[in-house]
This record gives structure tokens, sequence and C-alpha cells, in this order.
């Protein structure tokens, strides 16, 4: 009945709310489903199922942490609905940069990541990026580690979170600890206005190439981003696992998701179909967001540390589509704050 039910309601659109729709699929509209690993899936799922605190994904909760078949977990408790808002899918990378570091400055150390002062007032009147990096905040006593690469530290910033590897093999993990209220510039657009590259030409590794190239001009297009990051020790992880998301828990490399949580309940399982050159269909989890994450179909892979990961992540931005696992009486109502 369960299966007739579900082939049925494949082909039925719930009304939408506002300009969302929702529809009711079947794992059968799946493309790849059952190739998937739901092993690997419902591992990350468990990662931060507990912290969801909901009458409805409580019993879910439980029973996965009870180890059952995972393929028949999701297939049993779970409807999949397609959530759409009338933008096209786009799906990105991310990842945990790792650094080479000193704790002290040294003469190939020289650029600082720093905790937030307290009582720092932020906003416009707060020091910008190239004000900071001149020597605003020195003297405080607020440098956590220094690092060898500035251009990587440029990009620590914009990714929030981060390793840092010292020379005696210890390891040092960063979290987001504020930021000074001015708003973000791309120096991607910046670069283009300036005609040193073209848009197609864009990425991490030919910005960090010119400024490497160009160290008084690089600097200068660094400081035209305004915003600065400021950072937190994060030492209750180890080192061997995730970074920490939205959600306060680590993340699984190639299994979590960046959404935006107007649409998508934090914790819940993301079905995605992503095109491009390298296609991927996977069952990822909800578990973290980002300032740049914004719609129903709209998500952000994360795709591990250091800079292959990195690499990996800076070559997505691909079509396709998500579809978001509700438990099954939930889906059915498709109504309310997921």
């Amino acid at each position: 009945m369960r299966m007739f039910l579900a082939a049925v309601l494949g082909l039925i659109a719930l009304p939408a709310a506002g300009d969302v729709s929702r529809t009711l699929l079947s794992f059968s509209d799946l493309n790849g489903w059952a190739a998937d690993d739901h092993a690997a899936a419902l591992s990350a799922f468990r990662e931060t199922c507990s912290d969801l605190d909901d009458p409805i994904w409580d019993p879910v909760c439980q029973v996965a942490l009870q180890e059952p078949n995972p393929r028949l977990f999701f297939e049993t408790f779970f409807q999949p609905v397609l959530i759409e808002d009338g933008t096209p899918m786009l799906f990105t990378g991310y990842f945990e940069p790792e650094l080479n570091g000193s704790r002290t400055r040294t003469g190939r150390y020289q650029t600082p990541l720093h905790a937030m002062p307290e009582d720092f007032e932020t906003g416009e009147t707060a020091p910008t990026r190239a004000q900071i990096s001149q020597g605003a905040l020195a003297g405080q006593g607020l440098e956590l580690a220094w690092v060898d690469d500035p251009v990587k530290a440029f990009f620590l910033h914009i990714q929030g979170s981060g390793r840092i590897r010292f020379e005696d093999g210890t390891v040092m993990r960063l979290g987001y600890g504020g930021a000074n209220g001015h708003p973000y510039r791309s120096v991607g657009k910046e670069m283009i206005r300036r005609e040193i590259l073209e848009p197609h030409e864009v990425s991490a590794g030919r910005i960090s190439q010119w400024v490497a190239d160009n160290p008084n001009d690089g600097r200068e297009l660094l400081w035209h981003n305004p915003s600065y990051v400021f950072f937190r020790v994060v030492d209750h992880v180890p080192a061997e696992k995730g970074p920490l998301g939205a959600m306060n828990r680590s993340l699984t490399t190639m299994r979590s998701i960046a959404v935006d949580p107007t649409f998508t309940r934090l914790g819940a399982p993301v079905w995605i179909e992503k095109g491009g050159r390298d296609t991927l269909n996977r069952l990822m989890i909800a578990q973290d967001t980002g300032s740049a994450i914004d719609g129903a179909q709209r998500a952000d892979i994360f795709y591990g540390t250091g800079d292959s990961a990195g690499l990996a992540a800076g070559r997505v931005k691909d079509p396709g589509r998500m579809i978001v696992l509700l438990p099954t009486k939930h889906a059915f109502a498709a109504v309310g704050d997921f």
C-alpha cells in the first residue's frame, strides 16, 4: 500500500505557499538512489539528529541511533519532497582550509589570525581589513597564530573556519569568532573590473598566483574587501573530525551540505542530483548554512579539509536538483516550519 501511495503521490504537486511549491516524490524518482552508500549518510545523520529536539523528529532519531538497515531506515521513515521557489538549482562547494603556521611571529610567518577584541564595536567605524593589516590591533595579544600565506589567510576569512598545522606536527582548529561589520566585497569582481582577469578566469588559484607575483599590488587588492573575520580556538573537536557547522557539530566530507534554513530544516537528509563535469547523486545531510546560500534550490557541498578539497570545491558551480527527505507524516502535511 505504501509503495502504491508513493508512486501515485510522485505525480501530485501540493498547493504552493506563496511562491514556494512542494511536490511529494517516491524514492524511485531519485536518480541513483539504490546505488548510494546509505550507511555513510546514516552515520552523518546521527551526528546531528539528537539536536533536532522536535516531537516529529525525535522518534526518527531514536530509530537511527539503534543502527537499523540504512536504506530501509530512510525509505520507511521519510518521504522525498521537492521544494522549489522558482529559481534554478545551483550547487557550489566549500572546504576547510589548512594553513602552515606558527604560534609566534617569525621570518616565515608574518600574517596574524586574530581573536575578536573584547567590547569591539563593529560597523562602519570599526577598523577595516587594510587598517588591521597595517597594525590597528597590534600590541593587544590577540594573535592566535601566524601563517605564511596572506592569500590563504584571506580565504580562511571567507570560509570562516580552518586548521593551522604547526611545524611540530600539532594542529589548531579555528572557528568563526566574529567580524568587524564592514560589508564583504569580492576581489574576484574587482580583478575583472580592473581587467586583470576575464570572468571565466577567476578562481582562488588565479587570485593567489597574481598576488604572489605582484606582492604590493596584491596586498592592496586584498584590502579592497574591508570585511575582516576574527577566530576562536575550537579545542573540543578532534583534529581528525570535520569542522563545526551551523549545528555546532562536525561536518562530514561529501555528506554535509549548507542550505537555506528558510526552506530546508537543518539536520534533514537531502538527496542531491548535481550535474556538471563531475555528476553526483548522493544522500547528504543539511548541517550548515552560509550567507551566500539563499533559496530553496541552493546548496553548498562540503568537500573536506586541505588544498585538494579546496581545488575540488572551487570547480563546482553546477545545476541539478535537491530533494529534502522529511518524516513521513510531516511530508504529507508539507506545511509549517520544517
